[in-house]
């Protein structure tokens, strides 16, 4: 299940991706539109800056924008970054894996259903980026 934090990024960056070339958009006006709370969409779009998904314009006129095309984000580098894993079981996961303490994996039935899993799910969201949630 995604986080809240998750959701409200897609929301938000769906939101900057609909903008797409129209220049910097307000935070306030992402907040207000897409119903999320401001204090915690400020966290989320700095942390999203700070892995250059957004850029932002200090000023009047200023606010964030995509720092690249909708099409060249993916829903999966977005997740990773705000939720960090995308598979359900930290033995099975390709950028944040963990071995399991009381398992032999190349044996455990569990861990190869759940890699199915991981690779399904990413099968998803490798493929679509911010341009198909726009």
């Amino acid at each position: 299940m995604l986080s809240k934090k998750a959701q409200y990024a897609i929301k938000a960056l769906s939101h900057l991706a609909r903008k797409f070339g129209q220049g910097p958009v307000l935070i306030g006006a992402i907040a207000e539109k897409e119903h999320i709370p401001l204090k915690f969409l400020e966290t989320i779009l700095l942390e999203l800056k700070k892995a250059q998904i957004l850029d932002s314009k200090k000023g009047k006129g200023g606010g964030y924008f995509l720092a690249n095309p909708p099409n060249q984000t993916t829903l999966a580098k977005v997740l990773r970054i705000v939720d960090g894993p995308i598979a359900l079981l930290p033995c099975v996961s390709l950028n944040f894996y963990i071995k399991c303490d009381d398992c032999d994996e190349s044996n455990c039935k569990v861990n190869h259903v759940f890699a199915e899993v991981r690779d399904a799910v990413l099968g998803v969201l490798e493929t679509r980026t911010l341009l198909d949630i726009s």
